[in-house]
């Protein structure tokens, strides 16, 4: 028998909870987020792709009563322009750009809130730590979502505790992609601990998927991430992680495999650097996997390396950026990467990502972004991607 979808138990108690507005703590809010964007990609061996696609988000939250509220969010992406490859439009001679056309229920969730916690049940975002082995996919139209319960503790103010159980995982490829959802028994946990040096957090991820069983994975880390001051504005920012990763349940292959990263950097007022090396190891077979996490935000803007090569990778990396406090404010970030296997044998490529971004008022943002990818090894396309976005939020 079929497994009962917390999403739909998510939302009949989000009526229960919204029906005493009358003894409503606090006013209810609208969601209104609206985002069009331009992509363009140049890829060898590719048709080039233009989209120009409408993401529209509309929904509601009630007002709290007795800690609860019930949240629903709809969500639609339109292509005004569809010269590309979605996944979904069978238009596979164009480069991929992974934001195809949907319509569905991106959030339907009612949460408590507590002096010493809070919890979520039903469809809802679920972002943990740096969104390195879990997160939404925002910078994608149609982000990740997640049918789940949620419960974080805080036994102490500097202690949380965290664990969220996964029935189901909406990607951002959509309902028509038949890797578009993923049936799910996953178990996550993870302890974070603000410290003097820094944050500390641990985590155990028991990841196992139905229709995707190759991606089913056990993995056990501990990060810290914190700064110090080194005289007058100027501070120092360090970053350590490591985790290991093997087989789980439903897997079929047996792999045991390692994560590491490292990075520092300097900080000072509105402006900071950072040099670093992030490497997930490979077996020959397969490589390190993060099938849950937010991967545009790591190795690339240029999406080379979504799926681990088997020989792993390791990217060395450079970071700058600065904010200027002008009429618009404006963000500026730069950075450079340079990918080879997880032991750095063979060079797969060298990468420059650039990004200006101006909040033009609280609601409104503008954003230009390019990633230009030149490939080192044969099976690594050169390619080049532009992003104009421009991003109402209410």
């Amino acid at each position: 028998m079929a497994r009962p979808r917390l999403a739909a138990l998510a939302m009949l108690a989000a009526l229960a909870a919204a029906t005493p507005v009358h003894a409503a703590e606090s006013g209810g809010d609208l969601i209104l987020d609206a985002r069009l964007r331009y992509e363009t990609v140049s890829q060898d061996g590719l048709q080039d792709a233009q989209a120009l696609t409408l993401r529209t988000r509309l929904g509601y939250e009630t007002p709290v009563w007795r800690g609860f509220r019930a949240l629903a969010e709809a969500e639609n992406v339109t292509a005004l322009v569809d010269d590309y490859n979605s996944t979904t439009n069978g238009r596979t001679a164009y480069a991929v750009v992974a934001d195809p056309e949907t319509t569905e229920l991106n959030r339907a969730q009612v949460s408590w809130s507590g002096s010493r916690g809070w919890a979520v049940l039903g469809r809802q975002r679920l972002v943990l730590g740096a969104a390195r082995f879990v997160g939404n996919v925002g910078f994608r139209q149609n982000e990740q979502t997640f049918d789940a319960f949620r419960v974080d503790l805080r036994p102490r103010k500097d202690v949380t505790l965290t664990y969220a159980y996964l029935d189901r995982i909406h990607r951002v490829f959509g309902d028509d992609n038949p890797q578009g959802e993923w049936d799910s028994d996953t178990h996550l946990g993870q302890l974070d601990w603000k410290r003097p040096a820094g944050q500390v957090s641990a985590y155990a991820f028991l990841m196992a998927f139905e229709n995707a069983p190759a991606q089913s994975n056990a993995t056990y880390g501990a990060r810290l991430a914190g700064s110090r001051a080194v005289g007058g504005e100027l501070s120092a920012t360090y970053e350590a992680e490591y985790a290991r990763q093997t087989d789980h349940r439903n897997s079929p292959t047996s792999f045991d495999l390692d994560y590491l990263a490292l990075a520092g950097g300097l900080k000072s007022g509105t402006r900071w650097a950072s040099v670093g090396v992030e490497r997930l190891g490979g077996d020959g077979a397969r490589g390190f996997a993060t099938p849950l996490a937010t991967l545009h935000a790591f190795q690339g803007w240029a999406d080379v390396f979504l799926t681990t090569p088997a020989a792993g990778v390791r990217d060395i990396n450079l970071r700058a950026g600065l904010s200027v406090d002008a009429a618009v404010p404006l963000r500026l970030q730069a950075t450079a990467h340079d990918f080879a296997d997880a032991d750095g044998s063979t060079g797969y490529g060298r990468e420059l990502n650039l990004l200006l971004a101006a909040p033009i008022n609280k609601h409104l943002m503008a954003e230009a972004k390019a990633a230009f990818f030149d490939g080192g090894h044969p099976a690594f396309a050169n390619r080049t991607k532009v992003w104009l976005t421009l991003e109402l939020k209410h």
